[in-house]
């Protein structure tokens, strides 16, 4: 049977979304804090007020950016074509370290829990590891999920990370950390559907149409927290 495109069962797609987009699936990301740790110890991040803030920035930049590859890669477009956008679209060597590292953890259990031939072409293409949008996307279709629903998981892992990781930084009320995310769901979904758009386009005409948003300061704080001796996120 050729599983290359879609999922045996599409009538479980949509708890399918809820498997991926769960905090619980061993995608290592439950390791990273996505820039939150560099910016705690800065002071950017003192209080509930303050990670609002910080997840609307990352959600409306590298959110965004991320959320269209994911959403491209969901509706077809070449993979390894969006492998390379995403390394374009990433400046920071650490940064692009992280996604590869975190695209190898998610392929192994996106291969175990939706096995098809995409996912095993792109593991054999990039036996390193593939950014973590381009396999989240891959992972999608195979799991018979479309590009919004793709471009909403890259969304929420893109604020939820920084979320969860503050509440062990700085022991903030967990309440208060979710409050902040279900806060930014109308925005969630506005960047999602603009992600869907932009993967349309990018079918079409290419991937240089993808959007291209980015937060320097991410950038660079990724670069110093990287070579910090002692922490507890590896970013």
């Amino acid at each position: 049977m050729d599983t290359s495109t879609r999922s045996e069962y599409p009538g479980a797609a949509r708890a399918a979304l809820l498997v991926l987009a769960d905090g619980r699936f061993p995608a290592g990301g439950h390791a990273h804090s996505g820039g939150a740790e560099a910016a705690v110890k800065a002071g950017r991040i003192r209080d509930a007020t303050d990670l609002a803030a910080f997840c609307r920035g990352r959600l409306h930049t590298t959110g965004l950016t991320s959320a269209a590859l994911a959403a491209a890669a969901a509706l077809g477009v070449d993979a390894l074509a969006l492998d390379e956008a995403a390394d374009a679209r990433t400046p920071s060597p650490a940064l692009r370290a992280t996604a590869r590292k975190l695209g190898r953890q998610l392929m192994r259990a996106a291969r175990a829990t939706w096995p098809c031939d995409a996912l095993d072409a792109l593991a054999a293409a990039r036996p390193r590891g593939a950014h973590q949008p381009v396999v989240l996307g891959v992972t999608a279709r195979a799991a018979g999920l479309g590009p919004e629903d793709a471009a909403h998981c890259a969304a929420y892992e893109s604020v939820g990370g920084p979320a969860t990781a503050v509440v062990r930084l700085l022991g903030l009320d967990p309440f208060e950390a979710t409050a902040v995310l279900a806060r930014l769901a109308p925005e969630l979904d506005q960047v999602a559907r603009r992600a869907a758009e932009a993967a349309h386009r990018a079918l079409a005409e290419g991937t240089g149409t993808l959007p291209a948003a980015s937060a320097p300061l991410l950038d660079i704080t990724a670069e110093a927290h990287a070579a910090w001796p002692v922490r507890l996120f590896a970013s």
